[in-house]
């Protein structure tokens, strides 16, 4: 009897061993479902965090190339702005510049023309003066 007393003694040891392993191993596998889902939740977290930072990267570059662009759309409405000055001051003073030249084309003609009565009155007075002597010729004679 006592062997089996014995078996049995030695049975539940080894049924306690097993609980034992068995609560043992039980307690590895809630360690680590623990231990994996902390892990998860600290890649996940950390996956927030870095898609946060490139977000924020992607802001600030946007932000620097688009205030470039602005800078660029701003100067060239400036020099579109001067140019249509300049573009009116120059049809300003092409226009004035066409004005000085009839004016000054008027003066020659009037000033040649001048010239022409200044001959005509020259060839008068010539003509007067031959017939005035002819005259004076003819009375003496």
């Amino acid at each position: 009897m006592q062997r089996n007393k014995g078996s049995s003694s030695s049975s539940s040891g080894r049924r306690d061993t097993e609980r034992g392993l068995e609560a043992s191993l039980l307690q590895l596998f809630d360690l680590h479902d623990q231990n994996s889902s902390k892990l998860r939740e600290q890649t996940e977290k950390a996956k927030k965090e870095a898609l946060k930072a490139a977000i924020r990267v992607s802001d600030l570059l946007v932000d620097r190339v688009d205030g470039g662009v602005q800078q660029c759309f701003a100067n060239e409405k400036r020099i579109e702005h001067e140019i249509r000055a300049v573009t009116g001051a120059i049809t300003r003073y092409a226009k004035q510049t066409d004005q000085w030249l009839a004016a000054s084309h008027a003066i020659n003609s009037a000033l040649k023309e001048i010239g022409d009565f200044e001959n005509w009155m020259k060839v008068m007075d010539y003509d007067c003066r031959s017939i005035t002597s002819a005259i004076h010729a003819i009375h003496k004679a």
